[in-house]
């Protein structure tokens, strides 16, 4: 069986070397550019972004629920008097960032005494 000429000799080798050349183009385009990406990464934004969308929903009820807690002028004199730094363990400590069915949330606590820090 005789091969076509596209298929011997230094054809063969040009051909080979364009697959290759096209092979890499393409990736370096689709993963730099064009936004392709692994399932791993896709997946840990998916988690990241479904992260951010509760602690956006649950640090403003946190929030209501220090400010309808009972004794809140005198609470809110403690949590300003604590250093910045340890403010969302006072909110997590305090119970204000724990809800039904679920444990407290650090990074709701954080937001939430974010906004509680702007409180005067």
């Amino acid at each position: 069986m005789k091969l076509p000429p596209m298929l011997q000799g230094e054809q063969l080798t040009r051909l080979l070397q364009g697959a290759a050349a096209g092979a890499a183009i393409t990736l370096i385009v689709g993963f730099g550019w064009a936004g392709w990406q692994l399932q791993s990464k896709a997946t840990k934004a998916q988690n990241e972004a479904a992260s951010n969308a509760v602690v956006k929903v649950l640090a403003p009820i946190c929030a209501e629920k220090f400010k309808k807690a009972p004794g809140v002028k005198e609470t809110l004199a403690k949590f300003q008097a604590v250093d910045s730094w340890k403010q969302d363990t006072f909110v997590m400590d305090g119970g204000w960032a724990t809800f039904p069915g679920t444990e407290a949330s650090r990074d709701v606590a954080e937001a939430c005494a974010k906004m509680l820090s702007e409180l005067k």
